[in-house]
């Protein structure tokens, strides 16, 4: 039988490669819709991913900074902490919610065991920001799953807050 601290950390293990897979699993899909995407590798940083679009009528480049959160049940909207048996704080970062400040949109990837596939679930900042809280249940944003207009506008504010309350979540 094995040792209660060998199965946490096993568990934290896992939730450490399921992450970093995740990571490359949202580039991925997100590099085919959008070509020019990257994953971003700066360990301090608050945001995994770069998605550089071209605005053809403004002539200009837009940088959209994701965040990419496994979700199962529900979204995480935290930064900052390590999980796991075996944490080491490296820096003075602190536990934070994301904000418009930290990174324009979280991408919930929720595994969907039936098929291997995955949910995408955008969450543009803004609408953390409004919800004032750490986390939301999938079942209350169920809107937000592949809906793609939420992230190529997550940084227009009255876009955001419009179609969130014809959408009803918040």
């Amino acid at each position: 039988m094995k040792d209660v601290n060998e199965n946490k950390a096993d568990r934290g293990k896992q939730a450490s490669i399921d992450g970093f897979a995740h990571e490359h699993i949202v580039v991925g899909i997100l590099m085919k819709k959008f070509q020019n995407v990257s994953l971003v590798d700066l360990p301090l940083s608050s945001y995994d991913i770069i998605i550089a679009r071209k605005i053809e009528e403004e002539d200009r480049e837009d940088i959209i900074r994701v965040q990419v959160k496994t979700a199962r049940k529900s979204i995480s909207f935290t930064g900052g902490t390590r999980g796991g048996v075996d944490r080491t704080y490296k820096s003075d970062v602190k536990s934070y919610i994301q904000s418009p400040k930290t990174s324009d949109v979280v991408v919930g990837i929720q595994p969907l065991e039936e098929t291997d596939g995955y949910s995408l679930y955008f969450v543009p900042t803004i609408l953390i920001e409004k919800w004032g809280t750490k986390s939301k249940s999938l079942n209350k944003i169920q809107s937000l799953k592949g809906n793609y207009d939420f992230l190529i506008n997550c940084k227009n504010h009255n876009y955001i807050l419009t179609k969130a309350k014809e959408l009803e979540i918040i």
